[in-house]
């Protein structure tokens, strides 16, 4: 296996790797057609055995504090991207991965990393068998068919709402979730390099 830089030509592989190692993840459905560029630098490896793809980790870092992290005092960088295809889990690609970032962070005088995460407990509990701390989180919410017609207003005339994804920062997480069928808690990690 080698750990590389991300080059464009990857496109296609790091967008099926990502998808395929998401489908058993609370994010199964947040699919992207490319890679996302980043308005600040950003590291963007990947992992590859035999010519493929098999894992990545896309994190974007501060030159200036406040430009990409959430609430912090000294430069940070955000994990926005991590996944490894489902085959090759459980052989450490993840973590070798996130130490090769490090590695650079820490020449860049990064001090904080973060990294925003649903409510896969599998994945949770990755982020904190490797230092991360939980910081805070916020609530997900899927408004789905006939839970639009009780939520959701639609100021056009004739246009009704089917579907609807909203963010809920309140204390009544729970009456939220009982409320609605897909609900998740998505979770803040930081780790202090």
């Amino acid at each position: 296996m080698i750990i590389r830089e991300y080059k464009d030509k990857d496109n296609l592989d790091w967008v099926r790797c990502r998808v395929l190692s998401f489908l058993d993840s609370a994010y199964f459905d947040n699919v992207l057609r490319e890679k996302e560029k980043y308005n600040n630098p950003s590291i963007e490896l990947v992992a590859e055995i035999d010519n493929k793809i098999v894992g990545l980790i896309d994190i974007e870092y501060e030159t200036e504090k406040g430009t990409v992290c959430y609430h912090i005092d000294e430069l940070g960088g955000v994990i926005w991207h991590l996944a490894v295809l489902p085959e090759y889990r459980n052989r450490g690609i993840s973590t070798l991965l996130l130490n090769k970032s490090i590695d650079i962070l820490k020449n860049k005088k990064i001090k904080k990393l973060q990294a925003w995460t649903r409510d896969d407990k599998w994945v949770n509990d990755w982020y904190k068998n490797r230092g991360f701390n939980w910081r805070e989180s916020y609530l997900h919410v899927y408004i789905e068919g006939n839970e639009s017609n009780e939520t959701i207003e639609s100021k056009t005339e004739k246009l009704f709402i089917c579907n609807s994804f909203a963010h809920y920062l309140g204390k009544e997480k729970e009456k939220i979730k009982d409320k609605f069928k897909r609900v998740h808690e998505c979770n803040l990690y930081e780790l202090t390099l």
